[in-house]
């Protein structure tokens, strides 16, 4: 598998967007929320809630919070509200292509919100299609390399136990659906058809691996560079999307620096 991380920057640039504190909070408890509404409050039977569990407890999410986000989802809490999925196509400073992601309970809401945020920038909010032939979508699964073990005395965490490194990669090579495997800061990121992503998450997760995320990602075919002046002002633009309380993520045929 390879061994230079062609998509890292997009990957990066993810995990930045994740780790943004004040905002992190309140998105975590949205994907909880959705989750459980898509596929029941058991962790144990949806992986895609376990997933965002394990990543609000490592977030330092409380414990009550999460299950109070779980019982929105299944309709237990005082809440009916419903969040849907949808993506955004527009151009920004200096016609950069840009691709919104959001998780949201109100796309009329959603709609007018871009379209004001697009054009304080300069930008333009364009049509379905307008952008989106130009980015491949994938799926991307980042695996630690190892288990949870159950701890034996009463109230103790459970414990990360290491497991070796290229034996884990044999084990998910096995694996059909995978295109790629990368090694980068002590986790694998996995990539897949975005039509395999699903399978192949719940497919490592049955080997027993602790999973730390699994998204769809959208990668530029073709991409631009700007110069450093104009390259500050496409960041302030999409920093501006991203801090978007309903964003989940934005993508870009922007070169990163």
């Amino acid at each position: 598998m390879s061994g230079h991380s062609k998509w890292s920057t997009i990957k990066h640039k993810k995990e930045a967007n994740d780790a943004k504190k004040g905002k992190v909070f309140s998105k975590i408890s949205t994907q909880i929320t959705h989750a459980a509404r898509q596929g029941g409050g058991d962790p144990d039977m949806n992986p895609s809630l376990r997933m965002y569990i394990d990543k609000a407890k490592a977030a330092g999410f409380p414990v009550d919070n999460i299950k109070k986000a779980i019982e929105k989802g299944t309709g237990e809490g005082d809440s009916g509200i419903v969040f849907e999925e949808a993506s955004y196509e527009g151009f920004g400073p200096n016609g950069i292509a840009i691709i919104v992601d959001v998780l949201t309970d109100n796309k009329n809401r959603v709609v007018a919100d871009l379209r004001n945020i697009f054009s304080d920038f300069g930008g333009t909010l364009g049509e379905m299609g307008s952008v989106s032939w130009n980015f491949e979508t994938r799926g991307l699964i980042s695996v630690r390399c190892g288990h949870m073990e159950k701890s034996e005395k009463y109230g103790e965490d459970d414990k990360f136990v290491e497991d070796n490194k290229e034996e884990v990669m044999m084990a998910l090579m096995d694996i059909e659906g995978i295109l790629d495997i990368e090694e980068d800061d002590g986790e694998l990121s996995v990539f897949t058809e975005f039509q395999e992503m699903t399978k192949v998450r719940d497919e490592i997760a049955k080997l027993g691996y602790v999973l730390t995320d699994a998204s769809i990602i959208k990668i530029a075919k073709t991409e631009k560079e700007l110069n450093s002046e104009e390259y500050e002002k496409a960041v302030q633009a999409l920093d501006r999307l991203e801090d978007y309380d309903d964003t989940q993520n934005v993508w870009t045929d922007l070169i990163m620096k």
